[in-house]
């Protein structure tokens, strides 16, 4: 009798493992059936959101341009840059420079102050693509604020194939050394120039244009100290590497 008891009481408890296994491996299931579902209407979301952020950049008004630039600039830092996101980045930068609108021969999208948030955005996102925007908007842009934060962007992205980036850059600072010598700009090409030394091959670019920098009086004391000494850097590394050869 008291084996059948005991035989009883152990299948009592093999039951009731096996429900409560059940039980929990329902309970993972539907877990995991809510992530997939979840994982597939934030997809869905963020692409209705890359939609409707295109559709706002479209606007000719700026409340509706800054609107969508905050939208972005969300956006991106939760990660999101589907490729309508990066459209809508693209022509919010180049608005009224790359892309124009005009009303009676008036120009009506010309924004600097979004182009500018939209080029230090772009700096967040840490492609080819991006930089092969911002390149263009360094070489197409009147606007010092908004160049000195497409060169600042580019620095970030960190991307030099072939020298490019260095090339554009070099040739864009000496155009506005030219035609309108900003410090705040010079003082910005020093700094990408600085974090993309290592990727350039042809450092002489480099050295040309901060030489022009150091030694233009139309900029401030502190922008021609700042490029002296980076010469100076460059100057010790390359005899630091000599050494070693």
């Amino acid at each position: 009798m008291k084996i059948f008891q005991k035989l009883f009481v152990a299948f009592g408890f093999i039951a009731l493992a096996s429900t409560l296994f059940a039980q929990e491996t329902q309970v993972e299931n539907q877990k995991e059936q809510s992530k997939s579902e979840s994982s597939v209407e934030d997809e869905y979301l963020s692409d209705v959101d890359g939609l409707v952020i295109l559709s706002m950049v479209s606007a000719d008004d700026y409340e509706t341009k800054l609107e969508a630039m905050q939208m972005l600039e969300l956006a991106v830092d939760n990660g999101n840059t589907s490729p309508d996101i990066m459209n809508a980045l693209n022509q919010l930068a180049g608005a009224g420079i790359t892309t124009q609108s005009r009303m009676n021969g008036r120009l009506t999208n010309n924004f600097p102050d979004l182009r500018r948030r939209a080029c230090l955005t772009l700096g967040k996102i840490k492609t080819e693509e991006s930089k092969d925007f911002l390149k263009e908007i360094v070489l197409a842009e009147n606007e010092p604020m908004v160049i000195t934060a497409a060169v600042n962007s580019l620095g970030e992205v960190g991307i030099n194939t072939n020298d490019d980036v260095i090339n554009t850059i070099s040739f864009a600072n000496r155009r506005n050394q030219i035609l309108n010598p900003t410090s705040s700009l010079a003082s910005e090409v020093i700094d990408c120039y600085e974090k993309l030394a290592d990727s350039t091959e042809n450092k002489r670019v480099i050295i040309d244009s901060l030489t022009q920098i150091a030694s233009d009086y139309h900029y401030n004391r502190t922008v021609r100290a700042k490029a002296y000494k980076l010469l100076k850097k460059l100057s010790e590394s390359g005899s630091s590497s000599k050494e070693e050869k």
